[in-house]
């Protein structure tokens, strides 16, 4: 007992293990979450000392986790979970009102979902309706006062003063390893409706240059874009949580796509207390974990 009592489980430590797991390695977790790689290295090599086990695998070719590594990132977020919403539980000011919130498809995908969930359990006063759109649509609505708040995509030199920034991610031309980019005529692109600014900003970029793209494949769904660049139908224009181990990312014939950003943008209406609490509960999570990961 006397050994098990010396053994903790720091929760900065296993703060710092999810975002390794999230963000695909320790460099890019730590440039997500504002530390260097070193300080990273030593909180999981700290967990591994106080725990006597591996937790990180360093066999060349193998998965990222070892098995008892992946055994603890299943506590972890539990742990985390429970964590977070007691610190917010006991800290809470009494809250109540209504709050109309956009959101994109991608950011319904990520562990948003469970940030909305803690909310609603903590502030049961407070009625929030959500609406799912394309990022130029939800902007038109902010304009419009329809929605008291969007979470959208923008091209990072789009970003206002006013806009929460969340974080950045890049865009890259896709195509399915097998399908070859013609030298010359058409090509195929696979792109999302009229609504979709990386649409827009494509056609433009065509219509100013050299590149002739034919659109052959148009949804408003990212898995039926995925779908059919894995397909080999043609190119894409898919940002990084989009990317799968099949694809293969377009760096000659095509522009280089601008990098993205993710940001809270609210209307112009008087405050509200309650979207001030939400957003400020948006905007603690990406800095604890580095951005809004893939929900598991």
């Amino acid at each position: 007992m006397s050994e098990l009592n010396n053994r903790r489980l720091e929760i900065d430590a296993l703060r710092v293990l999810w975002a390794v797991r999230n963000h695909g390695g320790i460099t890019r977790a730590s440039e997500a979450l504002g530390l260097s790689q070193s300080a990273v290295s030593h909180k999981i090599k700290r967990l591994e000392t106080s725990l006597d086990c591996d937790i990180l695998s360093r066999k060349p070719g193998a998965s990222m986790f070892t098995a008892a590594g992946e055994d603890l990132l299943d506590y972890a977020e539990r742990i985390l979970g429970l964590h977070d919403e007691a610190l917010l539980s006991l800290t809470k000011t009494a809250i109540a009102g209504r709050i109309s919130l956009g959101l994109t498809e991608d950011t319904t995908c990520t562990d948003l979902a469970r940030i909305l969930g803690r909310f609603r359990r903590l502030h049961p006063q407070v009625s929030v309706r959500t609406k799912v759109r394309m990022s130029l649509v939800l902007r038109a609505m902010l304009e419009r006062g329809e929605l008291d708040a969007a979470i959208v995509q923008v091209f990072a030199h789009e970003v206002r003063p006013t806009d929460i920034l969340l974080f950045r991610e890049k865009l890259h031309w896709v195509r399915n390893g097998d399908f070859v980019v013609p030298q010359e005529g058409p090509v195929p692109f696979l792109s999302f409706d009229d609504a979709c600014f990386y649409r827009t900003w494509a056609l433009d970029i065509a219509q100013d240059g050299d590149l002739l793209l034919e659109t052959v494949f148009e949804c408003s769904s990212a898995a039926g874009i995925v779908a059919a660049v894995i397909s080999g139908l043609g190119v894409a224009l898919l940002n990084e949580r989009h990317l799968r181990p099949d694809m293969v990312i377009v760096t000659r014939q095509l522009p280089v796509p601008p990098d993205l950003a993710y940001v809270v943008r609210r209307s112009r209406k008087v405050r509200n207390p309650a979207l001030d609490t939400l957003v400020a509960e948006i905007e603690n999570e990406i800095s604890r974990y580095g951005g809004l990961t893939l929900a598991s």
